[in-house]
């Protein structure tokens, strides 16, 4: 009895560790997206239009712009035009519509924790 509940707990956990989520990167490298963030525990809405070399983003009446920097489909570096702040992305994740990101800042501080940040784009164009 022991041993088969052993061998089936053991069964699970490889099969959980094979499953890897869907990511179909290259269709979300351009395109017009809108997703929603929180600023003081308030919900908003964003839109960005990105191609390959620039990203646009409009929120909060605001307009702002960065280069983009791919390393590969998955991973890219979106760095401010006017304040040189680089965030770096990652999308872990894709659906027919949307892909979940995340993001981080891509400079390291020593004297700051790293933190990490998830989020999800919907393409609307």
């Amino acid at each position: 009895m022991m041993k088969n509940l052993l061998s089936t707990a053991a069964l699970c956990i490889f099969l959980a560790s094979c499953y890897q989520p869907e990511r179909e990167c290259e269709k979300y490298k351009t395109g017009t997206f809108k997703f929603t963030y929180e600023v003081d525990g308030v919900e908003k809405e964003g839109k960005f239009a990105r191609s390959e070399d620039y990203s646009v983003d409009y929120y909060e009446n605001k307009i702002d712009s960065a280069t983009v920097r791919w390393f590969n489909d998955c991973e890219f570096v979106l760095q401010d035009i006017h304040s040189k702040t680089a965030i770096h992305y990652k999308i872990i994740s894709t659906t027919d519509s949307s892909y979940t990101f995340e993001y981080k800042s891509a400079v390291k501080d020593p004297n700051k924790k790293l933190v990490v940040k998830t989020g999800t784009a919907i393409k609307i164009n």
